[in-house]
Formats: structure tokens, sequence, C-alpha cells
């Protein structure tokens, strides 16, 4: 991890995130004890199936959950402040400025009333005291930075005349247009095709190595991870079960359901044979097991599995919420 090798505090520092949803029959938890950390320009995925809490944490984290149903309990902290006690005020200052996000469908993201030129300028003006001329100049040169073509005439258009694409590279000029320091990119190419997927995959990349930003990569697709990211977060059922560097699971994954998912990845299935899958289906959050949640799916639950497993650290790098990891041998993605 970057700040642990330069001896730095890490850029974010996740601490016990709790997320729970408040309805009728009382409080539902979304996510236990999340803990992770994001070095200053280092690029962490965050991987698992859907429902194992990736994308509700990453909107915890710009507080963008709903106030009255989402209880959040824990720490995050940004460059040393606890952005959960931080007033709403101060909290708008930081979104947008220090930390943005691209969200998963762009069309719902943008605004289709107005201009993609207005949404870029509007973004800007709101944390930096630019003209109008000077923002509107700003936003072309945004366009252009993410590959948009006639930035100066595309401006003016609506976000309903761009492509699938182009409207994905829009909202990451807007998430970059103030320069942050952390950009939270939750499913960025899943409405993607693949051409599209692979150019905003390497633009992303491209913009990080020039700007210094970090990147919280939030994905289901752990090629994905292995292009952009030094580091992997495996979460399943609302905790993190995994945390170590990108190479390291790919050649030895610690935990069960790291190694499930990687199994699972067409291309290391025999030509003409069964895809590996992981059998049974994620929990739901109001029927999360005793013990190891993962027990009911892992083909190597034993004795002990039912019991609470707290995140092992194994070595410097590396965390896993699995008792037995010290002695399985995992099969991952490449050969050691």
């Amino acid at each position: 991890m970057a700040h642990e090798e330069t001896g730095s505090p890490p850029l974010l520092a996740v601490e016990d995130l709790n997320i729970a949803f408040v309805h009728p029959g009382g409080e539902t938890a979304i996510t236990r004890d999340v803990s992770f950390t994001v070095g200053a320009g280092e690029r962490v995925g965050v991987v698992g199936e859907s429902g194992c809490g990736k994308t509700v944490t990453g909107l915890s984290l710009l507080g963008l959950l709903p106030k009255r149903t989402a209880r959040v309990r824990g720490r995050i902290l940004f460059q040393g402040e606890d952005l959960l006690t931080m007033s709403a005020r101060a909290l708008r200052r930081r979104r947008g400025r220090d930390i943005s996000m691209i969200f998963q469908e762009p069309m719902s993201a943008l605004d289709p009333v107005f201009t993609v030129g207005e949404q870029l300028t509007e973004t800007l003006r709101a944390h930096y005291p630019v003209s109008r001329k000077e923002a509107r100049e700003r936003a072309i040169a945004a366009l252009e930075e993410v590959g948009i073509p006639s930035p100066h005439l595309r401006i003016d258009d609506y976000p309903y005349q761009f492509s699938g694409g182009m409207r994905q590279r829009v909202m990451i000029a807007m998430a970059l247009i103030c320069r942050p320091k952390l950009v939270i990119a939750d499913e960025p190419t899943t409405a993607l095709d693949v051409t599209v997927q692979a150019q905003i995959i390497d633009l992303l990349c491209e913009l990080s190595d020039t700007t210094g930003t970090a990147l919280l990569f939030i994905t289901h697709d752990l090629g994905v991870v292995a292009e952009t990211c030094s580091r992997l977060l495996t979460m399943y059922a609302g905790e993190v079960v995994e945390s170590a560097p990108v190479d390291t699971v790919l050649r030895r994954p610690a935990h069960p359901y790291s190694s499930g998912l990687l199994r699972s990845l067409p291309g290391l299935s025999e030509r003409g044979g069964r895809l590996p899958s992981i059998p049974g289906r994620v929990p739901a959050p109001s029927e999360m097991p005793a013990g190891c949640r993962f027990q009911a799916r892992c083909p190597h639950a034993a004795d002990g599995c039912e019991q609470g497993q707290p995140l092992r650290q194994l070595d410097r790098a590396r965390l896993a919420r699995c008792w037995r990891s010290a002695e399985l041998t995992l099969p991952g993605a490449v050969t050691p």
C-alpha cells in the first residue's frame, strides 16, 4: 500500500463501518465492521457479487444515503477528518471538490433538462470563484481531456444527444473537473459494450496517473481490477473477507470466496468444459447466518466455521476472514 511504503497516513481510512436501514419492522444491517484504506494516488478495487454491500459502502463515503432511513456508524477519515461527524455544509464543500463519484448509469446521473456544459460549469463554480467564461473554457478542456470530439460544440448538447460511452466520458469529466484527490468509480463500465469499456478503463487509469488522483474502483469484474488496481478488497454479505495486493490474490487467494470468483472467470476454463461456479446465492440482509457468512456455499467448510470470523492479519499486506486461510491452498487465476 502506498501510504505504508512512504510512512505517510492514508488519504482515506474507513474504520468499522456499519450501515443499516430502518423500516417499520426495525433495523436491517447491510454492512458489518467494514474497514479499509486508500493511499494518495492508489487504485483499490472492491469486488463481490450483487448484494455484497459494495455500492452502499461507496455511497456512504460521500453521505449520499437517505438520511431518514440509513444509519451509518463507524469512522470515515479523509485526510484525518471524519466525514461522518462533519456538518452538512462542510461535507458539501468536500463532495465534488476533494472526493467525487462516477455512478453506474450516466443517463440517470446526468440531468436531462440541462446541457452537459451547464452541468460541468455548475460543478466547478460551486467550489471555485471562477467567472462563467473561465468555467466554460475549463469545461471544454475537461471534455477534450476525456476524448469528446469537437468539445467546443458538444458542450451545448443535452445528455440524450450523446451515446452511452460518451455520456460516461461526460461523467468522468464532471468527476475530475475539480481535480479531486479521490474518485469513487461505481461500476463505471456496466452499461457499455466491450470496446467502450476498455476505452473508459484506459482513460481512468491515464487520468489517475497524470493527475495523481486515487481511485476506489467498485466492480464485479475481476479482470478490470487486475488491469487497473494495485490492491483488491473482496466483499461478501456486507463484510470485507480479503484485502491484499492484486497480484497476490491472483496467484494465491486466501479466502475461498475470492478463489471461487477467480475460478468463475470464463478465460480460465477448459474449452468445451463446464464453467465453474459458486453454488447458492448471497444471503439476504435479513437472513445472515451466524459465524462465517460464506459457510453454506464454501467447499472448504469445517468444524469451527460456525464461529464468528474476524479479519485476520496473515502478513504485512494481507488480511482474510477465514480461520483456515493458513492451511488451505486455494486456486487462483494464474500459476505461481
